[in-house]
């Protein structure tokens, strides 16, 4: 899988960042919840990513290049698009890199724009380079015609991040691993504290241009020397999947631990996350008396007794069950299903089994429909070579 945290091993301008996350809640115990996932496709090959362009439409993103539709409730033998020729070349087994993130314009629907996000050959001396592209839906859809708006030179096959989202704001987030590896050792203070990279980082661009991108004027580092002006928060390992609450307008992130700790994250603008200071609530680098002053504390975080890498989901928004309503959705790479419920100041976690869901299965992603009503892919191994992947809508019993 491509987050899979345990078989991998500048400076901080002076900005002022208020601690205001709630606190992980340890003490309430929140009751299981039991609903089902009910089968919208098979026959995947290792599906990373879910957008839904228009009713009975959903396109499913396969690592391995190709852009699937499920058409009124079927696997279409159409592709949107297929980038396998864009591709680095892939491991057959466990494997990180591929077609990482797709979303729509929020004008899709007259301006027929939508993005990707890929892992493409480095022409230096890199593992890989990552590819944020724009493409407007068009027949055919040539691959080589996609506007290339921003390219990341990657060190390592693994930590690549690579979710994109358009907020509330109409801005484009996307989110980048620490450079990979083991505790963020490129550079002297890690990737995910060093402000002049990318590395480590969610960004916000405005792609509203027909050259590259802009820069937000409103973005909290614009005009901070040595600081990459695109940085919306840092202090991140691998912020693998992240999602808008539709009503509070709020990020959450899922932070893929490094070997004890996953979190989940609500993230701020200017907010420090962490790493490689801290894996979730705890010290990392160094193990005792890290520096906390500024920091942002996960809203929940689980140890690795309980799963391996987090993969973040949605606040649930839909109106079909009524038990999930407000309460954020997420899961392990490895199966279990949770989420998180506010109550006061604090999360609380709570489990969420899923009937005909088979076990064993790998959760990668979650998707939103335009009516608020969750999914989820998943993968019954490790990489991308198999065809056995398959998307799944969360639905009362």
């Amino acid at each position: 899988m491509l987050v899979y945290s345990l078989i991998m091993p500048a400076m901080i301008p002076a900005l002022s960042v208020n601690a205001q996350s709630g606190s992980v809640s340890s003490t309430i115990k929140l009751s299981p919840i039991t609903l089902k996932a009910r089968q919208v496709a098979a026959d995947l090959q290792a599906p990373t990513c879910i957008v839904f362009p228009a009713d009975n439409e959903i396109w499913v993103g396969e690592q391995t290049g190709k852009i699937r539709v499920i058409k009124n409730g079927k696997l279409s033998d159409a592709v949107i698009l297929d980038l396998k020729r864009q591709l680095t070349r892939m491991n057959d087994g466990y494997e990180e890199r591929g077609l990482l993130g797709l979303a729509l314009h929020p004008k899709f629907k007259s301006n027929k724009k939508f993005y990707v996000y890929y892992s493409t050959p480095s022409t230096q001396k890199f593992n890989h380079t990552g590819v944020l592209a724009e493409y407007t839906l068009a027949e055919p859809l040539n691959p080589e015609i996609g506007r290339v708006i921003l390219t990341v030179e990657e060190p390592d096959g693994n930590h690549n991040g690579g979710c994109i989202q358009f907020g509330p704001d109409g801005f484009l987030y996307v989110s980048l691993g620490d450079g990979g590896g083991q505790g963020d050792r490129h550079g002297e203070i890690g990737n995910g504290q060093d402000m002049g990279t990318w590395h480590g980082k969610i960004l916000r661009i405005d792609v509203n241009t027909d050259q590259g991108y802009k820069v937000p004027e409103t973005n909290p580092f614009v005009g901070k020397p040595g600081v990459k002006p695109e940085i919306w928060a840092f202090g991140f390992r691998n912020p693998w999947r992240f999602s808008f609450d539709k009503v509070s307008g709020q990020m959450f992130a899922g932070d893929v631990g490094q070997s004890a700790w996953e979190e989940v994250d609500i993230v701020r603008k200017g907010g420090n996350y962490g790493w490689r200071l801290m894996e979730g609530t705890h010290c990392y680098n160094p193990a005792q008396d890290c520096d906390t002053t500024g920091l942002e504390m996960p809203i929940a975080e689980y140890s690795h007794r309980e799963g391996v890498s987090v993969t973040g989901g949605y606040v649930y928004n839909g109106g079909k069950i009524p038990v999930l309503k407000s309460k954020y959705v997420f899961a392990d790479w490895s199966g279990p299903v949770f989420y998180l419920q506010k109550t006061g100041t604090k999360w609380a976690r709570g489990t969420l089994a899923l009937n005909n869901l088979p076990q064993g299965l790998k959760i990668t992603s979650f998707g939103e429909d335009a009516s608020g009503e969750l999914y989820l892919l998943t993968n019954p191994e490790t990489g991308p070579d198999n065809t056995s992947g398959g998307a799944f809508k969360i639905e009362k019993n």
